[in-house]
């Protein structure tokens, strides 16, 4: 089976997207894909970010992941986000990149990406399928093909049972109500797994 390139693509404020993008990377490798774990720009001055603990904490830990760039975007066979909800959208950090990857969709470039999303909130109800459904539109755009985890695995009900991605509630300490590692390692797996069909149905 061919070899696939894995780019996990998140934004983070708070810590957690960080925390599920580094689960997606582990379950992409442990898949047996080339993986880069990589962050959106950050959008928000400065003087924002430090006046709020979690936000600067996660500025902090986060300082040495790259930033994603066009490029990343050629590389990968499939593309993992991550992506907290705003209003049932996605991050205006994300939503700045994917805006501006008009250049290289326009060649043709993002046609066939396999691509999955995940997302969190700070309530049950707060927006997390709604968030990961506007981006898989911006994916529909870009010829991708989605991944979605389904219920292709009973480890997904234990960690909410999202079918189109994995989601999870934060509460206001700032840690996951729900034990979702597996069901972001499983959804890892499956993107994998699917990019691997597409590669060498596309080398045929």
């Amino acid at each position: 089976m061919a070899k696939v390139n894995v780019a996990v693509v998140f934004y983070s404020m708070g810590g957690t997207n960080y925390q599920l993008a580094k689960w997606a990377g582990e379950g992409a490798e442990a898949a047996g894909a080339d993986v880069r774990v990589l962050k959106v720009e950050e959008l928000a001055p400065q003087s924002v970010i430090e006046g709020n603990e979690a936000w600067n904490n996660t500025v902090n830990a986060t300082k040495d992941v790259p930033v994603v760039t066009s490029d990343d975007v050629e590389w990968a066979d499939a593309i993992i986000f991550s992506t907290p909800t705003r209003f049932g959208n996605v991050s205006s950090q994300m939503k700045q990149f994917l805006d501006t990857q008009g250049a290289i969709w326009g060649e043709g470039k993002t046609i066939n990406k396999v691509v999955s999303a995940m997302s969190s909130a700070q309530n049950v109800h707060g927006g997390q399928e709604a968030t990961i459904l506007a981006l898989y539109t911006s994916m529909m755009h870009w010829g991708a093909i989605i991944a979605a985890p389904g219920y292709t695995d009973p480890v997904l009900f234990a960690a909410g049972g999202n079918p189109y991605g994995t989601s999870v509630t934060v509460g206001q300490d700032g840690k996951m109500a729900d034990d979702v590692e597996d069901a972001v390692k499983h959804q890892a797996l499956r993107t994998v797994t699917v990019a691997e069909w597409v590669k060498e149905g596309q080398s045929k």
